[in-house]
C-alpha cells in the first residue's frame, strides 16, 4: 500500500503522528535507541538514512526498515571524525533530496572520576556527543530551511541536566548538547523547524548494560528512580516519533526527560 493510499484511510489522530513521505536521518543507528528509532519511524511511514559503524548492525537496520515497506540507505561513518558526519549527511541529501527529520543519536560514555579522566577520552566524548550533532545538523538544515519544515531531535541524557558521579565528560557533553538545542531553536525556529533534546535515564541498551549492568552499580541508581526501573529503547523511540511528527509542532527548544521521575526527587 502506498503512503498516499494509507493517508486516505487514516483517522485524524493517525495523520498527526504519520511520517508518510518523510525522510529521517538517524545516527548511531545500529544498536539500542538508534535501531529501535529506525524501526519505529519506518513503521510510521518514513524512509530512513541509517548511519553507524557496525556493518552487521547496518544490515539489521536495513532489513527491518525494508520489512516495514520503506526505503533504507545505510551509511558507514565514524562520528568522532571531523569529516564523516558531514559526508554522511551529504550522502543522505544526495540520495533522498532532503532530510525532514534528523535524530542525532550517536553517543559514547567513557566513564571515570574527573581526577582519573584522560584528555583523549574527554576530547573523543566531545567529538562524538557534541561536535558531530552540530556538524550533521549544520549540513542538513539548509534543505529544511528551503522547504520551510524540519525536525531535529538530539538524544541527550538526564546526566546533561543533573550531576552524576564519574560522568564528567559525558555530562558536560550532554549539557552542551542541550544548550546547542536551544541555540538551534533561537536561530532556526523561524523557519518552521522544531529542535528538541530527549534526556533519558539509564536505558537497557548495550551501552547501558556496559555501564550499569553490574547490580552493585545498577541497583543503587535504580533505587533513586521513583518508577524503580530502567528504561527500554522503545520508550525513547516513541518520544522521538512524537517529536518527529506534526503532533509536536509547538514543542521547541525543550529538554524532555524520560527518567521515571529521577529528576523529580
Amino acid at each position: 500500500m502506498s503512503n498516499k493510499t494509507k493517508e486516505k484511510t487514516m483517522s485524524n489522530w493517525e495523520k498527526r503522528f504519520s511520517l508518510a513521505g518523510r525522510v529521517a536521518l538517524v545516527t548511531g543507528a545500529t544498536k539500542g535507541i538508534g535501531l529501535e528509532t529506525c524501526k519505529v519511524l519506518a513503521d510510521a511511514g518514513a524512509d530512513i538514512a541509517a548511519v553507524g559503524r557496525d556493518a552487521a548492525g547496518l544490515k539489521e537496520v536495513e532489513a527491518a526498515v525494508k520489512a516495514a515497506g520503506r526505503k533504507c540507505l545505510t551509511i558507514s561513518a565514524d562520528m568522532a571524525s571531523t569529516t564523516d558526519p558531514v559526508i554522511a549527511a551529504q550522502r543522505a541529501l544526495k540520495e533522498f533530496g532532503t532530510v525532514d527529520i534528523l535524530v542525532n543519536n550517536a553517543g559514547i560514555a567513557l566513564i571515570d572520576p574527573l581526577v582519573d579522566a584522560s584528555v583523549d577520552d574527554w576530547d573523543k566524548t566531545m567529538a562524538v556527543n557534541l561536535r558531530a550533532p552540530f556538524l550533521v545538523a549544520r549540513t542538513v538544515v539548509p534543505a529544511m530551511i528551503r522547504q520551510k519544515r524540519g525536525k531535529i531531535i538530539n538524544i541527550s541524557s538526564q546526566a546533561g541536566v543533573v550531576g552524576l558521579e564519574a560522568h564528567g565528560a559525558y555530562a558536560a557533553s550532554k549539557g552542551g548538547l542541550n544548550m546547542l538545542t536551544k541555540v538551534m531553536t533561537v536561530e532556526w525556529a523561524k523557519h518552521n523547524i522544531q529542535i528538541n533534546s530527549v534526556c533519558p535515564t539509564v536505558i537497557l541498551t548495550p551501552m547501558g548494560e556496559q555501564v550499569w549492568g553490574d547490580p552493585a552499580k545498577g541497583d543503587p541508581m535504580k533505587a533513586k528512580i521513583p518508577a524503580a526501573r530502567f528504561g527500554k529503547p522503545v520508550e525513547v523511540a516513541d518520544m522521538i516519533l512524537f517529536l518527529a511528527s506534526s503532533a509536536s509542532d509547538l514543542v521547541n527548544g525543550q529538554d524532555i526527560l524520560i527518567d521515571g521521575g529521577y529528576t523529580a526527587v
